[in-house]
């Protein structure tokens, strides 16, 4: 009898799956470094060079910030915050975990290749994550700025593969921790649509399809030109009073007198007046903001015009609770904050210094 003999037959693991997939990898980098990309040549390196140290976003965040909108500035904050997590995450784990080496630089011509190479790590891809934080926590807040912002932040991820510094599978890997650590902040910080709004009792009023019926009267003093021409845009038959701050009360008045539904658009202490004319005259209110902080038409949910079309249209309201007090004699009622002290005599020396130099600066100036 011979002796029993153990055979062993080598089994496809973990580690041959892996060597497949870097295979695989390592194909795909090189059928991309073959390839002839019109125009690409002029574009995606200075724009990879672009992201370093995200500029790019900073940049793109400062853009959408500068706009008169805050769902814009929610977005660019949330943007960068997006950004700041996932370059966190990539810099104290994601390098530190894969000691991946960067692809070998001879597929790639070398009128694409950076003239200063990452000493880095190569997985995952730290621009790739950034671009793709940015633009997710950016499009969570808005998506009309969400889709502005995708195809650069695609661009961005794909210039990493084009110049030759990452694999495929580096940028797949970074763009995939870039979108969950803005998911990972929305889930610290809702977005918007994502907070529950107090609960007001809903009231019923005429719904405008055209805007017929509706009269807004628009403070010149503050930023409304736009927002009513954008209104008239999409409600034709509606009719807007431009006027001067010292005639918006008798505006309101007259106003009242031929409106089913009653329209401001200015800052707070407009909309106070506005409340004012449309209790004594038994009219809905409708509040398209335009002021410096617009806390009641934001508080509201109304953040633009847009928001306020879609309400009018519909013959959608709330009811809301006001406010009235007594000084020196004097009554006057207030819609969601009424400041005693301090703040007052601060609005009271930022509104002498913002026709100069501008209400956020005249309200540094003034604290």
């Amino acid at each position: 009898m011979s002796p029993d003999v153990d055979l062993t037959v080598p089994k496809p693991g973990r580690h041959a799956l892996r060597d497949r997939l870097l295979a695989l990898d390592s194909r795909l980098f090189e059928f991309a470094a073959e390839r002839n990309w019109p125009y690409a040549e002029r574009v995606l390196p200075r724009l990879s060079r672009s992201a370093n140290h995200g500029v790019l976003w900073f940049a793109t965040a400062a853009a959408i910030a500068a706009g008169s909108t805050p769902r814009g500035r929610r977005a660019a904050a949330r943007g960068l915050a997006s950004l700041s997590l996932a370059s966190l995450t990539i810099n104290t784990l994601g390098k530190r975990s894969v000691r991946r080496p960067r692809p070998v630089l001879d597929p790639v011509p070398l009128v694409r290749q950076l003239k200063r190479q990452p000493i880095t790590t190569s997985f995952p891809s730290g621009h790739a994550a950034s671009a793709a934080a940015f633009a997710t926590g950016v499009a969570l807040e808005s998506p009309a700025w969400g889709l502005v912002v995708a195809p650069i932040a695609w661009s961005v991820a794909l210039s990493r593969v084009y110049t030759g510094v990452h694999f495929p599978s580096d940028v797949l890997a970074g763009a995939a921790l870039g979108t969950g650590a803005a998911f990972a902040v929305r889930g610290m910080v809702p977005t918007r649509d994502r907070l529950i709004p107090p609960a007001r009792p809903r009231t019923d009023v005429p719904a405008l399809p055209d805007g017929a019926g509706l009269v807004v009267v628009a403070n010149k003093g503050a930023r409304t030109a736009d927002r009513v021409h954008a209104l008239l845009d999409a409600l034709p038959r509606a009719e807007v009073v431009e006027c001067e701050p010292d005639y918006i009360g008798a505006e309101l008045n007259k106003a009242a007198a031929r409106a089913r539904v009653l329209g401001v658009c200015g800052g707070d202490g407009t909309v106070n007046a506005a409340a004012e004319v449309a209790l004594r005259h038994g009219l809905p209110l409708a509040v398209l903001p335009g002021g410096t902080l617009n806390h009641f038409a934001h508080d509201l949910g109304v953040e633009d015009e847009r928001d306020l079309i879609r309400a009018v249209r519909r013959g959608e309201a709330v009811r809301v609770d006001v406010g009235r007090f007594t000084c020196d004699g004097q009554h006057g009622l207030f819609l969601n904050t009424c400041s005693l002290g301090v703040y007052p005599e601060l609005v009271r020396k930022r509104d002498r210094f913002s026709p100069r130099i501008g209400a956020w600066p005249a309200g540094v100036l003034a604290t």
